[in-house]
């Protein structure tokens, strides 16, 4: 079975280079994890010429998945967030789950609209369970869309305070 494709997008009225900066601030990627109600998140970001490397290593509740979900995940699971933005209009993300057979990889762009900016996520997410793989991929897109959601709450009114 193929991989389910995946994309999300997020407004921001702001220019490009602003919502560039923002996720290029650790302080800010610490505010969208506490956002997300995780129960532990390590942040590490390097600025590289005019990209960034940043790795989020966090430990996320699963109280809210189905139960069929849940005996798969386990009581809390384990998400390692890498991005590589080469420049600052875009660059690779991969989603890993430490011990559980799934690959979430894809690619973030900003774009400029009007007078502001839409991020765009586009991913793969596959899950190599027999008969239930589909399923959990669709949750595993939901709390993708969920994580980037909140991530996008603390965003907006990050960006008007600027």
């Amino acid at each position: 079975m193929s991989p389910m494709k995946f994309r999300h997008e997020l407004h921001y009225d702001a220019p490009p280079a602003a919502v560039f900066e923002m996720l290029a601030d650790p302080a800010f990627r610490e505010a969208a994890c506490e956002a997300q109600d995780v129960i532990s998140a390590e942040v590490t970001l390097e600025r590289d010429g005019s990209g960034f490397s940043l790795v989020v290593d966090q430990e996320q509740r699963t109280d809210d998945l189905p139960s069929f979900a849940r005996t798969f995940a386990g009581s809390s699971t384990r998400a390692i967030q890498r991005e590589e933005w080469s420049d600052t209009t875009g660059g690779t993300l991969q989603i890993d789950t430490p011990g559980k057979p799934s690959t979430l990889k894809g690619t973030i762009a900003l774009r400029p609209e009007g007078s502001g900016t839409v991020e765009i996520v586009e991913l793969e997410i596959k899950v190599k369970v027999p008969l239930i793989g589909g399923r959990l991929e669709r949750l595993l897109a939901d709390k993708v869309a969920a994580g980037m959601d909140a991530e996008h709450g603390v965003g907006v009114p990050y960006l008007q305070g600027r």
